[in-house]
């Protein structure tokens, strides 16, 4: 099985055509989140349905999400990528209004593979960038 292919597709279906229903495709049962200090989910492990809920919480804020993988490097149990997240802002989050701004920030996610499906990740981004693109700070 090639890793890096898998990864990518699975951004490509589940986080940039938002295909909620191939899921279980790619993600395993049990989807742990290491570590991801700003994300509701940090130090979860997620089931299939809430790792759907976890997607729509994003893409509730963010409609338009997308992610531009820029590098990738694959390892036995684990791909690194690093990416280009852009998107308009046109739903609450968390406290904060929407406010129809689009971001474009970058980032570095680490995932982590079981039984050849994807089982969590460690994630580092600067939301500090988000929210200033946003008008929150």
């Amino acid at each position: 099985m090639n890793k890096e292919a898998f990864l990518r597709e699975f951004m490509e279906e589940i986080w940039n055509k938002k295909r909620f229903d191939k899921v279980e495709r790619y993600v395993h049962k049990e989807y742990s989140i290491h570590l991801d200090t700003a994300d509701p989910w940090e130090g979860k492990t997620l089931s299939h349905s809430e790792f759907k809920e976890r997607l729509k919480f994003s893409f509730d804020s963010f409609p338009d999400m997308n992610f531009e993988i820029t590098s990738a490097i694959s390892e036995e149990n684990h791909v690194a990528i690093t990416w280009i997240l852009t998107g308009t802002n046109l739903g609450m989050i968390g406290d904060y209004p929407p406010t129809n701004k689009s971001i474009k920030t970058k980032g570095f996610t680490i995932y982590y593979f079981k039984n050849n499906l994807i089982s969590g990740h460690t994630q580092v981004f600067d939301r500090v960038t988000v929210m200033k693109q946003l008008g929150f700070i």
